[in-house]
């Protein structure tokens, strides 16, 4: 009897083993599967455990701790990946800022990387917001008596910047009031009924003056008269404006390859010195040169690629910003009086839509001539500010405020009564090869019993938008 209840219990297994099977499978799969994992982590624990000596343990309130071993920059990494800097970088950045603060702006600023040492760029420019009159307009012209509201044919300079529906305001010359005799304070108001194919717009005053019975007529306008454009006006029924297009125009540059090689013998290393002097001192010292070459090129270089008949090799050239800017400020005098620095505040604020904080890096006479104004409520000069690693005077007006800095690289130019506005929004760095040293065994290889050190960077600046800065030159 025992015999046959065994053989039924087995037959009833195997049964709901053949009913279930798919179960089982999954489970011999995971099971198969964690026995993997649990093996592939005692691996990596073993191998980690035979390649750097130490473990880290957790501390009482979260902090990590090394036993059975020294502390390895390994270890370090395994436990705070944040903690160890790249030096090189912390470097630059730290070797005296001041003299080089274009080079310096530009690395806090961040860079973009360049798949090329061909760099293209696009920029966009803001539609120009006035003109001035090309022909002077006579009273009474084009007026018929007893006519409809009348329109006039104005020619401009910059026809193109205007469209149907847009209101102009005739800067200098004075509106009329609704009687159209007496003269108002507001001054002279358009609107623009259409523009000719054949040149001029077809304008309408708001608010004019009666001319032979006929209201809302323009009065003399001379040629030069400044126009301003201003907001559309459209009629209840409008449901459509003239189409409004911007598109960005196609800009290049090219990455430049900056060295700087650095060499102790081994005899010099090796020799007794009275002060402390060593390939680190002189990689620090070379760094320095370097960036001051960086700071002109960026500045003044010549956007070029010629060919090295010697090396059999083109050779590229950055262009540098100083040609980028937009728009120029030209002074004639030695001294900088109150009302010129309002006017050079003015120019470099308006007109572009830029940062309310901008740079002023300018030369020694420059800087000299901003110095020895007698500042008021108008124009302040304020205590230093610290940005980017660096120690600036701000200069306050009601247009914006610029951080003025000395800069020797303009001396050094023979420019030092000229200067440059910029926007640090609008700077970009593009960096083809980011900033590397590399060790060369020229022992090795038989040229020389030294130690060498190459510094290399391959980078460009541009302006992405010109008209935010601006060209201080003496003339």
């Amino acid at each position: 009897m025992k015999t046959i209840s065994t053989l039924r219990r087995w037959r009833n297994a195997v049964k709901w083993m053949h009913r279930n099977y798919r179960v089982i499978l999954l489970v011999l799969i995971f099971i198969f599967v964690a026995i993997l994992a649990f093996g592939c982590d005692v691996g990596a624990a073993t191998v980690l455990s035979m390649a750097v000596p130490g473990t880290i343990v957790p501390g009482t309130d979260g902090g990590q701790h090394v036993v059975d071993g020294p502390l390895t920059t390994d270890l370090t990494r395994q436990a705070s990946p944040s903690l160890l800097l790249n030096e090189i970088d912390q470097q630059i950045v730290k070797i005296r800022p001041m003299a080089t603060p274009l080079d310096q702006i530009s690395r806090y600023a961040g860079s973009k990387h360049a798949g090329s040492m061909i760099v293209d760029y696009y920029q966009v420019d803001t539609k120009p917001t006035s003109t001035v009159l090309c022909d002077s307009y006579s009273e009474g012209d084009d007026v018929t008596p007893g006519g409809a509201t009348p329109k006039f044919r104005l020619f401009t300079d910059n026809d193109e910047i205007f469209d149907t529906s847009d209101t102009i305001l005739v800067q200098g010359v004075q509106g009329y009031e609704d009687d159209g005799v007496t003269i108002s304070e507001q001054e002279l108001v358009l609107y623009v009924a259409s523009r000719d194919i054949s040149g001029g717009l077809q304008v309408m005053a708001i608010n004019g003056k009666t001319v032979q019975g006929v209201p809302n007529c323009l009065p003399d306008l001379e040629e030069g008269t400044t126009l301003i454009r201003m907001g559309r006006a459209a009629s209840e029924l409008d449901v459509q404006s003239p189409q409004f297009e911007a598109l960005p125009s196609k800009k290049q540059n090219f990455c430049q390859i900056f060295k700087m090689q650095v060499e102790e013998s081994t005899l010099q290393h090796l020799s007794n010195k009275e002060v402390g002097w060593d390939l680190t001192d002189q990689e620090e010292a070379a760094i320095y040169d370097m960036r001051l070459g960086m700071e002109k090129s960026y500045l003044f270089g010549k956007k070029a690629r010629i060919w090295d008949p010697d090396k059999k090799e083109n050779i590229m050239f950055t262009g540098g910003i100083w040609r980028q800017a937009g728009k120029q400020f030209n002074y004639t005098s030695e001294t900088f009086t109150r009302e010129k620095t309002v006017e050079l505040m003015r120019m470099a604020f308006t007109g572009n839509n830029g940062s309310k904080r901008k740079i002023l890096l300018g030369g020694s006479r420059l800087i000299g001539y901003l110095s020895n104004l007698d500042y008021d409520r108008v124009v302040l000069a304020r205590e230093s500010v610290s940005k980017w690693g660096i120690d600036f005077t701000q200069l306050t007006s009601k247009f914006g405020t610029l951080y003025l800095l000395l800069s020797e690289v303009f001396d050094e130019c023979g420019l030092s009564e000229n200067g440059i506005v910029i926007d640090p929004q609008y700077v970009q760095k593009y960096v083809h090869i980011p900033f590397n040293t590399a060790s060369l065994d020229l022992k090795k290889s038989g040229t020389r019993n030294t130690e060498a050190l190459v510094l290399t960077e391959a980078s460009c600046l541009v302006l992405r938008y010109p008209k935010s800065h601006m060209r201080i030159v003496r003339r």
